[in-house]
């Protein structure tokens, strides 16, 4: 088939130059093929403005001639199958009862998924194992160590509250934020300067890492729409709504929290009285 279309393409050139220029196109000698591989092969008569009775120099480009067209693309050979015909006629394979078989339920209609025709289905006579807390609450991990850096290359004001919105803005945090954040001891030996946290949960480690470098550390409650308060106040703004106001933790977690958080996000601490000291420090020891 190639060769068949190069030597169409050649006598169509040689046709186009003698009736463009006037003059017989030279007929290409076995040497001229011979330097020049097939798909470079032309008639050098035909092309304007190039009058070579012979074939160019080797420094020269010469033309190719394309032996692939758009109507030349095909797939390979079962690339495509086609769809199977059910229900027309029996020389197919297909007709009749279109693979179904003769009667039953299974021949006649559809039936819910892990219907095993009557008996106990698989999902039923396999144990239950475990469960799903549904009061369980995610909080993303954050460590001291990694605030320290934040405040030292100047992400970080160690001189107002750091509240969850501040750590998500800085980057300390990632963006899915489920219920809060816990704050670790991680890098708490880098702590040599009093700061303010207001957080979810905080572990032991890290909070007296905090107040032995003269700080402290709140845990505030916040359910799901006063978290994205916080985190997002301009949503509310964008939407044309009121920021919430602040939810009272359920009695659960009340024992877990020091406060309601406040909204919109606030740049100063609230100092412990000294009734909630005294009710932390029984907490601690019981």
């Amino acid at each position: 088939m190639l060769r068949r279309r190069l030597s169409l393409l050649i006598s169509t050139s040689l046709r186009k130059g003698a009736s463009l220029h006037g003059k017989t196109s030279s007929i290409i000698s076995p040497i001229s093929s011979a330097v020049f591989p097939l798909r470079n092969v032309q008639c050098f008569n035909a092309i304007p403005n190039c009058h070579w009775d012979v074939a160019p120099p080797l420094g020269q480009s010469v033309r190719a001639y394309s032996l692939l067209s758009l109507n030349d693309l095909r797939d390979n050979k079962g690339a495509r199958k086609q769809k199977t015909r059910k229900g027309r006629g029996i020389g197919s394979g297909k007709g009749k009862t279109a693979g179904r078989g003769h009667k039953g339920q299974k021949a006649r209609g559809t039936m819910k998924f892990g219907f095993e025709g009557g008996q106990t289905p698989l999902r039923r006579r396999m144990p239950k194992r475990g469960f799903k807390n549904p009061f369980s609450l995610t909080f993303q991990p954050v460590g001291l160590g990694k605030i320290a850096k934040l405040i030292n290359a100047g992400k970080i004001d160690s001189s107002e509250l750091i509240t969850m919105k501040t750590l998500k803005d800085a980057g300390a945090i990632g963006k899915q934020i489920r219920d809060g954040v816990r704050l670790m001891g991680r890098g708490a030996e880098q702590i040599q300067w009093p700061i303010h946290l207001e957080v979810s949960r905080v572990t032991v480690r890290a909070k007296a890492a905090v107040e032995a470098a003269g700080g402290s550390v709140r845990r505030v409650y916040y359910n799901k729409l006063g978290l994205r308060a916080l985190l997002k106040p301009e949503w509310f703004e964008k939407k044309g709504r009121l920021l919430p106001k602040a939810a009272r933790p359920p009695p659960k977690q009340r024992d877990k929290v020091d406060s309601i958080g406040r909204l919109p996000a606030p740049t100063r601490p609230i100092p412990f009285t000294q009734e909630e000291k005294e009710a932390m420090y029984d907490t601690q020891v019981s």
